[in-house]
Formats: C-alpha cells, structure tokens, sequence
C-alpha cells in the first residue's frame, strides 16, 4: 500500500490560522453556509453541541457518536466527513426501525402470504413516509428548521404525485435522505461536498422519533 494513501498524522494540526477548514453547515437564513473553523477545540465543541440525547437506546447512540468522531477526525482527512455521513445514516435508519418496524410487521401480517422477517422489515424510505404521514413529523417539530428556517419534507420522501410529475416532465429524481445513503453506500462517482447539517438534521429526527419514550424517561 502506497503510505501517501495512509492518515498522516503529521497533518494533525490544532491550529488553522488561515481558516482553512470550512464546513458546509447552514445558518438561520443561509442554508449553503460554509462555517471557517480556526482550532480543532473549536470544532470538537461544535460538534459535542449537536450530541444525541443520552437516554437513547445505545445500540442507536453508540452510531450516532461513531459518525461524531468521523466527523471530527475531518480535521486531518476530509474524506473521512463523508464516512461519517454514512455512519450517521445508519443510526437513523436503526432508529426508525426500532420506533416504526412493528407497525410495518404487523401490517405485512393482516396481509395474505407469507414473508421472512427481513422481507417484512422496511425500507428507510417507507420509514422516512411514514414519520411525515403517520406520525405527524412536520417542519415545525424540528430544532433544526426552527433554527435554520426553510423546509426539509421534502427530503425526507417524495409524494408520489412529485414522482409522476417529475417522471412525466422529464424532471431528474428529487433529493431525499433515502437517495442520499444510497449514494453514499452505493458509490456515487459524483460525490462531492459534505451535505451541509446533515448530522445535525438526523440527531433531530432520532430525537423526535424517541419523542414520546424521552417523554416516559422524563416522568418516571
């Protein structure tokens, strides 16, 4: 293996004087900012304040703090971002399957046939739809939009109305998070920039998918 290709410690820095590190992240009424970051203390704190709730389960929050140190090891590799992008992606579809998966098991169920567990169980895009439909996910539920303005329905799930209006006028594929993993597991050759406050918009959708069992956490 060529050592070029190896993490060089030697880039591990502290300080970044000149602002070099920039990440896309959004601000209120700026959703394509890029945010400088001058000392690696700096974008340790950042990203310790979008941790997870403690109190959810372990098997999602121990993920969701892989993707963080992926994050934070962007400082020396920033390459390594988009890893934990994909890590993080992976918190959230295990959370969504642990809130939602008995809903979707119980409803192959009723149905005629017969299916293995893992046949039953289902996609993050189902699961995304049915935080908006059947759970009341909206834009104001979110710290995220509330903070940052704008709307991120839309990239949870494209209504199938949006698909064959898209279809029919030779539109490409709307972006959504279910497209957006994909892409990231799949190899996209297009790949580029991180995707800005993605790991930030996931902590929230975790959160708000425990919603109610943060709720019984708080009370007992």
């Amino acid at each position: 293996m060529d050592r070029s290709d190896l993490l060089d410690i030697s880039l591990f820095d502290t300080e970044r004087a000149d602002g070099s590190f920039l990440m896309p992240w959004p601000l209120p009424g700026n959703p394509s900012a890029l945010l400088p970051f001058y000392h690696f203390s700096e974008w340790q704190r950042f990203l310790e304040a979008r941790r997870l709730h403690p109190a959810i389960p372990e098997i999602v929050g121990s993920k969701f703090r892989r993707a963080q140190r992926l994050y934070l090891l962007g400082w020396i590799d920033f390459g390594l971002v988009k890893a934990g992008e994909l890590v993080a992606m992976t918190a959230l579809e295990l959370a969504l399957k642990d809130r939602y998966g008995g809903f979707f098991i119980q409803q192959d169920m009723r149905k005629s046939g017969k299916k293995s567990h893992s046949e039953r169980m289902p996609s993050l895009a189902q699961l995304l739809e049915h935080m908006v439909e059947k759970d009341g996910l909206t834009d104001a539920s979110l710290t995220f939009t509330k903070l940052y303005g704008g709307s991120v329905i839309s990239l949870l799930y494209e209504s199938k109305a949006s698909r064959d209006a898209a279809k029919k006028n030779g539109m490409p594929k709307a972006i959504t998070l279910a497209g957006i993993r994909n892409s990231l597991a799949h190899g996209d050759p297009f790949d580029g920039l991180p995707w800005a406050g993605l790991l930030e918009l996931i902590r929230d959708l975790i959160e708000y998918a425990y919603r109610s069992y943060l709720q019984e956490i708080k009370l007992a």
